[in-house]
């Protein structure tokens, strides 16, 4: 399947009622109950649908569908906070989409992973997830993903008691505000670099 016909994870929303659930392919039954129980917060039911979703779309050989399923499957874990479950499907999900080579789908599945490496106390590993996404808000030139992005550095640098690390990260999105001429953004965040400092 080429780039130009691959349907981003985030994007796949409910399809339009069916009247025969037997005509739907295999797994997308499954997987459509299991997103409107995700929906619904009950994440335990939703995991146990999107697992169910996932098995039928390898066997049958979908590997979109299969990697849609892990990444909602990775979202009903989160719910639950089990967090080393849901970032090994998201990295299940994340495998495809750099097959794939849809660089979209693997930014929306980086910030899930962060937060799961973040939430399992795994900082060096999460910072090398936010230098990947720095990366793509530069190629796209895309500069408030990047602030958002080092801010998110900042914060997971003072969670690893680095706080050097996170003032640079702080000045750095300062400076993107300053490009930008957003003069309070600007100082704001350079306050909180003066703080990381002075400890």
């Amino acid at each position: 399947m080429t780039t130009q016909n691959l349907q981003p994870l985030e994007s796949l929303g409910p399809m339009p009622k069916i009247d025969n659930p037997a005509d739907l392919a295999p797994g997308r039954k499954e997987y459509l109950e299991a997103r409107e129980l995700l929906d619904n917060g009950k994440y335990t039911e939703a995991a146990m649908g999107f697992h169910n979703a996932l098995r039928a779309f390898e066997e049958a050989g979908d590997r979109i569908g299969a990697a849609n399923a892990a990444d909602r499957l990775g979202d009903a874990c989160m719910g639950r906070e089990e967090w080393a479950m849901a970032l090994a499907n998201f990295e299940r999900a994340f495998a495809v989409c750099v097959a794939e080579e849809d660089s979209f789908s693997q930014l929306s599945l980086n910030k899930k992973m962060a937060r799961c490496l973040r939430k399992l106390g795994q900082t060096a590993k999460a910072l090398a997830v936010y230098d990947d996404m720095l990366e793509h808000y530069r190629l796209t030139k895309n500069p408030k993903g990047a602030v958002d992005t080092l801010d998110a550095i900042a914060e997971t640098s003072m969670e690893a008691g680095d706080r050097a690390g996170a003032a640079a990260a702080w000045r750095a999105a300062a400076g993107v505000h300053k490009n930008f001429k957003h003069t309070a953004a600007a100082e704001e965040l350079l306050h909180k670099a003066e703080a990381a400092e002075r400890g």
